[in-house]
């Protein structure tokens, strides 16, 4: 991974030649990042700790970097130096890629002297808010269909990065293979792709480009239909070449529709296949498709096998940004850790306190129940009744009965080293799609999801309200 320590903002460096003037830098401090709840977004997928490991492991400044914000005139040889000598040194708690998460719960958390923790804000937020966000956009399609999605967005990304990355998030949230070959090199996912438009427009007519592609790739062949008239030639066209193959002893794919009444043209191609004798080949469709058209197609009964989803997913179309957030949790005085909050108008804004982790509550049949932000050292006794409330509305109650409890936070890194063994992607994808078996269907509807039960332990709570009760007072 190329050095990726200068992509941060510039007013962290800022604080962190404040931190070193005051001489607070080697405070140690902890941060949480998180998500605030969005209309679009009632659950997440957890993406993107691989890159934030290698971009940790990786951390430190050239020579040229120094020389640059020397060059800015903003700072002093002693902070240059701190930063010629820079390495970190911290711990790095999160939950697992794949991870189902809810809006407020410490996807990740940084505990390291301040000078460190504050550098690695931006980068850290850079890298969880795409992943997270596409590997979330991507489950909710999948979610609302039982027909498999292939990511074809790189076309469509913002930028190279964006294409590269999203691919990787979007196999996390459920989307197996990719059109983008380069992502399909680094991350081992298997690509898809067969023509364009402008391969059947390239010949004399539309029967002797489909016979053509049909020469070249005899095995799997998948024909476009759409390029003049779907009904009228491309489905009679690709029936004749089928025949054709079938008769070399060949078996095809499938046909695409990139336009049109998806749900009209799929019903009548998938009547004209299998009166042809090609009930087995696959009706792919793609062309700006998002989980609303999805959940419509499958009421009008499309019969659609593939989806190829480029724009809505690579984009997140609708919502096109997580919204995560770094926010300071406790700092140390006295050699002890003081937990910290943001106080706000805005409730959304008002922070929990604390070093702290995530439990996520079982019934015995293995069902997710609801989950509970604690603070780090306690231990939850399921030997007994446990009562839920809602964050807000506290006279709303669930009692929980005959349950199993499951830290959902894993160490990361141990004093600035790597201690948790990075899975590869494929054992990533798998573990997602356990993660979200977890969950009933009501809390993954793409409209009007229940809401997931997400409380503060009793510790938790008294610690915030107290902190609130003297912030009042003062």
């Amino acid at each position: 991974m190329r050095n990726l320590t200068l992509l941060t903002d510039f007013y962290q460096l800022t604080m962190m030649n404040g931190y070193l003037q005051c001489g607070t830098d080697r405070q140690q401090a902890v941060f949480d990042v998180f998500f605030r709840e969005k209309e679009q977004i009632s659950y997440a997928v957890a993406a993107g700790l691989e890159q934030v490991a290698e971009y940790i492991n990786n951390l430190h400044f050239d020579a040229d970097d120094l020389d640059y914000l020397k060059s800015l005139n903003c700072f002093g040889d002693d902070f240059i130096d701190a930063l010629r000598k820079f390495r970190f040194t911290g711990d790095v708690f999160a939950v697992p890629e794949g991870t189902v998460v809810f809006p407020y719960e410490p996807v990740l958390t940084v505990k390291a002297p301040l000078f460190e923790a504050q550098l690695i804000e931006t980068a850290i937020l850079n890298l969880i808010n795409h992943q997270t966000l596409i590997a979330t956009k991507a489950a909710r399609m999948c979610n609302s269909t039982d027909s498999t999605i292939l990511e074809f967005g790189l076309r469509r990304a913002q930028g190279p990065d964006a294409g590269i990355y999203g691919a990787r998030a979007a196999y996390i949230g459920g989307c197996h293979s990719t059109s983008n070959v380069l992502s399909g090199k680094m991350f081992d996912i298997e690509v898809k792709g067969t023509h364009a438009h402008s391969w059947v427009m390239s010949f004399p007519d539309e029967l002797t480009a489909f016979r053509k592609y049909a020469e070249i790739y005899p095995e799997g062949c998948l024909l476009l239909v759409d390029t003049y008239d779907t009904l009228k030639s491309g489905v009679p066209n690709a029936i004749k070449v089928f025949d054709e193959l079938k008769a070399k002893g060949y078996n095809p794919l499938g046909i695409r529709l990139d336009s049109g009444d998806l749900a009209y043209l799929s019903k009548q191609a998938r009547k004209m296949l299998d009166a042809a004798g090609h009930k087995d080949v696959k009706i792919f469709a793609s062309g700006d498709i998002d989980e609303h058209i999805l959940l419509s197609l499958a009421r009008e009964g499309a019969k659609i096998d593939i989806y190829g989803i480029g724009t809505k997913l690579i984009t997140s179309y609708d919502c096109p940004s997580l919204g995560g957030v770094y926010k300071l949790a406790a700092i140390e005085k006295d050699g002890q850790l003081v937990p910290k909050m943001k106080f706000s108008d805005t409730r959304a804004k008002i922070t929990n306190p604390g070093l702290k982790k995530i439990v996520r509550l079982y019934n015995k049949d293995g069902k997710a129940l609801a989950d509970l932000i604690c603070l780090k050292e306690e231990e939850i006794d399921a030997s007994g009744p446990l009562t839920i409330y809602h964050p807000e509305q506290t006279w709303k109650k669930t009692v929980l009965t005959d349950f199993t409890a499951k830290d959902l936070m894993v160490q990361i890194f141990k004093d600035g080293k790597q201690v948790y063994s990075l899975p590869s992607l494929k054992e990533i994808g798998e573990y997602a799609l356990e993660s979200m078996a977890e969950f009933y269907p009501e809390y993954k509807r793409t409209v009007n999801p229940q809401e997931y039960k997400v409380d503060l332990s009793d510790r938790l709570f008294d610690l915030k309200k107290q902190m609130i009760k003297e912030k009042l007072n003062k």
